[in-house]
């Protein structure tokens, strides 16, 4: 059995949908399993990261774990708390998704936020692997109505540039790792094959679109206003 964690987001989703193509034994946690879309034979368990006692029933009988602890700051002590929930219930691998940069002093806080659970996912004497992916191809989708529309979508980047990755392509190289022992003891960087800016993205787009897709290059108050809103 694999206890797959986060297992309706971007990245968990796709994991389970692999390890279902594989033939493997995959439970899902969700905090609604009535409501979860899991592939035919996959079993779903209720529970949140944040809720221990959810995550530890979950975990029972599970020899591997894909671990997705961290949706925020304030995140650290559920990431632990999932590598302790594994070990206690005899799992004997683990999966850790965290993010690009982890641990570098550049990136300020957001550089610490899955620092804990990386140490903790080292120390805990299981085989384990950690993968630190770069931003997702998927995040445009948060243009598609400004495209749709002919309006200028909202760059929160400015002038930045950042490799891009297929959510598909990490939710693979998690399954290979939830499945293969040579992975184990192995922290990948996942990203795309050039670092492009948001307007070089845009541009992609143009081109298979055959039509222009202007960005709207936000200012620091509109990107906290546009990230403060709701989903």
């Amino acid at each position: 059995m694999i206890l797959v964690t986060g297992a309706t987001g971007t990245i968990g989703s796709e994991v389970v949908r692999q390890l279902a193509a594989r033939g493997e034994k995959v439970r899902a946690l969700t905090r609604d399993p009535a409501g979860a879309q899991v592939p035919p034979g996959v079993e779903t368990a209720p529970g949140h990261h944040r809720d221990r006692a959810s995550v530890a029933a979950a975990m029972a009988g599970a020899q591997a774990a894909f671990l997705v602890g961290v949706f925020g700051p304030d995140d650290a002590e559920h990431d632990r708390g999932l590598v302790e929930a594994a070990k206690a219930a005899g799992v004997r691998r683990i999966v850790k998704l965290g993010a690009i940069g982890t641990g570098d002093p550049r990136l300020g806080r957001f550089g610490t936020w899955h620092l804990h659970g990386e140490e903790a996912v080292r120390a805990s004497g299981l085989e384990w692997t950690i993968l630190r992916p770069s931003a997702f191809a998927s995040n445009t989708l948060s243009w598609a109505a400004a495209v749709r529309e002919g309006i200028p979508a909202p760059n929160m980047m400015g002038a930045g540039k950042q490799g891009v990755v297929d959510p598909r392509d990490v939710a693979g190289v998690a399954t290979a790792a939830l499945l293969d022992p040579r992975h184990a003891g192995r922290t990948y960087t996942l990203t795309g094959p050039e670092t492009l800016s948001a307007h070089e993205q845009a541009a992609v787009l143009a081109e298979i679109l055959a039509r222009p897709v202007p960005l709207h290059d936000l200012t620091p108050e509109e990107r906290r206003e546009h990230s403060s809103r709701p989903a």
